[in-house]
């Protein structure tokens, strides 16, 4: 069997397994699992293979939906990152620069976050708009040295904000 064909059909049984665990008749099997589980303790003395058979089943439970929740969320992630792209991108005066940077590290993303709270405050301050198309991103040289040069990277203008008094 091809990679190609091993991946779509992991890529349909995941989709199924998302689609079906996230319905409420998934959460009612699972209770009813447990209370089965709970009324044969009696039955089995409470013993150590009683206790045994339920912790197995919710590890591996657990275990193998974990990646099921991951795979889920990564393709939602890149979908809506897409959706957003294409917004950006379509938007007359919008600045492209900020397209892709969830392929920057999370310091270099939290330069941008920290840069854009100081732009939101400015903006609740009575400050003048800002427009990014125009100003491009400013931020201080130890922040844009801290960040590995984030605002660099993505194209923007680094400038030190005293300077734009």
């Amino acid at each position: 069997m091809s990679q190609r064909l091993l991946g779509r059909a992991f890529e349909r049984f995941a989709v199924q397994a998302t689609e079906w665990t996230g319905r409420s008749s998934a959460f009612v099997l699972a209770s009813v699992v447990v209370v089965v589980w709970m009324a044969t303790g009696p039955w089995f003395h409470y013993s150590d293979t009683w206790q045994l058979v339920i912790n197995t089943g919710t590890t591996i439970v657990t275990f193998l939906m974990v990646f099921l929740i991951q795979r889920a969320q990564n393709k939602d992630a890149k979908a809506i990152q897409l959706k957003l792209n294409e917004i950006v991108s379509a938007l007359r005066g919008a600045s492209n620069r900020l397209i892709d940077i969830e392929d920057l590290s999370e310091d270099e993303l939290e330069v941008l976050h920290q840069h854009y709270q100081r732009i939101a405050s400015q903006g609740r301050s009575g400050s003048p708009t800002y427009e990014p198309a125009a100003s491009g991103v400013v931020a201080s040289d130890d922040e844009a040295a801290a960040a590995g040069g984030a605002l660099r990277r993505i194209g923007t203008t680094v400038a030190d904000p005293r300077a734009s008094g």
